[in-house]
């Protein structure tokens, strides 16, 4: 039953050699690159330290890789802890140094560059020659790298080890967190409600420590944001994603315009399923329709692999490659982390893909987004490292252009019954990308905004979570049953020098469906235009990206465009429910 993902491809274990061979020509590296600040201005050393950086830059993807996947898949490995504070420390040294490179590049006329090979990187180090104005003085700038080790990461590993630690008790019986948030997808109302309720009830003993966490992490945003001239942390986070203001402000504009949308279908979902208040928070994932139809993990992985096929063999070929080669942990167990993520691994050019797989649709589809994830990793392995690295708002649009592959490949092939399945899945998913992200987009702003003037309590944190769901729900929700403690085990919050990972997803939903919407005008031709557009995601602001397929991701109408395909979505459910 159980199927654990391989890491042998990294390293055998903590104990083998080529680990901690590694680990020492990652210090032996980082010892010898304090040499190039020192360096003359010439494109000799800038190449040198060019092909450096990208050596090093897989290599130490590989041994954090192999560190955070093996805590991620039980966070009480004690080996994976030492390791994850060894390299931490390591880096954290480095950064007086990182410092002086930055500015050492600074020095270049990149006008003048000629050499094939440093072109290849200029999207990197005009965006390093950009982001100086954000550096501070050397000493600081280790001072901060080392806080940090004690600071935010510190906090993060102890929110992970208090949430996967977690057991929540229903009908006395013990259940890992994991376990029971799969049963908000149940078919039996009596299973949801239960496990609703004992989950809300379970956060009590470590509500405080999470809490703490969290005022801890934000802390910490608001002051090295400061402190790195930033008008704020959602400024400086947009300078990080490569997104222009001008783009979060139409996509939020679209969203908030959009809420009447959702909020009619959270109405017409809950008077299917006899509610006059709107949808309690324990029934937004209820399937509804008669289908008894089960997804095991086997037949959900070659469903995938044949509707990835229908768009390009190359994508179906990579989803059969990763499934047969054990790059996915699937089932939920006590000590994993919950949700589910890729790591993509371009150190080796393959990916790992963390699953809580519960045999429903929703788990196909969370396969299908996780593989995305994957196939954009596949698509920048020819590139250098440092040209492989892109921004959060894109990392979501990969993924949600393979979950609206099959979700759609799907709708054409079942009857009415599976077919009102399949879109409540859908629409489910849209109004957690567009609502649920808008209300995740409130909280945190106005978090941020409060912990300013100090940490907040944890009635305070749970206050602002219940306004934020109010504000975007509308009355799609039974206010009697929402959701304070959403802030708690959603990752998203915890990341100090990623703030704001909630815009992203809606920013990755809008455009893959726009994206989606070429495919269906160009046909099979598209699918050649597609790996070129996520193969330049790493060396190119995201309004260049866009423009590379002929959008203008700062017009309004391009992302309205993307919720009338959602729009058409909610008018044939409602159409079904009417049959």
């Amino acid at each position: 039953m159980d199927k654990q993902w391989s890491l042998k491809e990294l390293y055998e274990s903590f104990e083998n050699q080529k680990f901690l061979n590694d680990i020492q020509c990652i210090q032996t590296t980082l010892n010898s690159m304090k040499d190039i600040p020192d360096s003359d201005i010439n494109e000799e050393n800038l190449k040198q330290y060019l092909e450096t950086e990208n050596e090093l830059d897989d290599l130490v993807g590989k041994v954090y890789a192999f560190i955070s996947l093996t805590m991620n898949a039980n966070t009480q490995d004690q080996n994976a802890i030492k390791y994850a504070s060894v390299i931490e420390n390591m880096l954290a040294s480095f950064a007086a140094t990182s410092s002086k490179i930055q500015k050492w590049l600074g020095k270049f006329d990149l006008n003048t560059i000629k050499d094939p090979y440093i072109l290849e990187h200029m999207y990197f180090l005009q965006e390093t020659q950009k982001n100086n104005t954000h550096l501070l003085d050397d000493e600081s700038e280790e001072v901060l790298a080392k806080m940090k080790t004690t600071g935010s990461s510190a906090w993060l590993k102890y929110k992970d080890q208090l949430i996967s630690s977690m057991k929540v008790n229903i009908d006395d019986k013990s259940y890992p967190l994991t376990e029971v948030l799969n049963m908000a997808y149940d078919k039996d109302v009596n299973v949801r409600k239960k496990a609703y309720e004992a989950e809300v009830n379970s956060y009590g003993p470590v509500e405080q420590g999470v809490a703490s966490s969290l005022n801890a992490i934000k802390g910490e945003a608001i002051t090295v944001a400061s402190l790195r001239g930033y008008d704020s942390v959602l400024a400086r986070t947009l300078e990080d994603s490569r997104m222009s203001q001008k783009t979060l402000d139409v996509l939020l504009k679209t969203m908030q315009k959009a809420l009447p949308l959702f909020e009619r279908f959270c109405l017409l979902k809950a008077e299917a399923l006899g509610y006059q208040n709107g949808l309690p928070w324990y029934d937004l994932y209820a399937p509804l329709g008669k289908s008894d139809k089960e997804y095991p993990y086997e037949e959900g992985c070659q469903y995938v692999i044949k509707q990835f096929s229908t768009f390009s063999t190359h994508l179906g070929e990579f989803a059969k490659k990763a499934i047969e080669n054990e790059w996915l942990d699937v089932y939920p167990r006590e000590g994993k982390v919950g949700g589910a993520f890729c790591h993509n691994l371009h150190c080796i050019g393959e990916s790992r893909f963390l699953l809580n797989y519960g045999n429903q649709f929703s788990d196909v589809v969370t396969m299908a987004h996780e593989l995305g994830h994957g196939f954009h990793g596949e698509c920048l392995n020819n590139e250098y490292a440092i040209n492989s690295d892109y921004p959060m708002p894109i990392a979501e649009t990969a993924s949600t252009f393979c979950e609206t592959i099959v979700k759609k490949a799907a709708l054409k092939e079942v009857d009415d019954q599976e077919k009102l399945n399949i879109l409540e899945t859908e629409l489910t998913d849209c109004a957690q990308v567009i609502v649920d992200i808008y209300s995740r987009f409130l909280f945190e702003s106005r978090f941020i905004e409060q912990r300013k003037n100090g940490p907040l309590s944890v009635d305070e944190i749970k206050e602002l979570m219940i306004q934020a769901q109010k504000e975007a729900y509308g009355n799609g929700l039974d206010h009697n049953y929402l959701h304070p403690y959403m802030w708690t085990w959603k990752p998203h919050y915890y990341e100090a020098d990623y703030a704001f990972y909630n815009f992203p997803y809606a920013f990755g939903l809008l455009l893959a469906k726009g994206l989606y919407g070429l495919y269906q005008k160009q046909g099979p031709s598209f699918a050649e235009t597609y790996e070129k557009f996520l193969s330049l995601t790493g060396k190119n602001d995201l309004v260049d990206v866009g423009k590379s397929v002929g959008i203008d991701l700062e017009d309004e109408a391009f992302w309205q465009n993307s919720i009338d395909m959602i729009k058409e979505d909610i008018d044939l459910f409602e159409r079904l429910l009417k049959k």
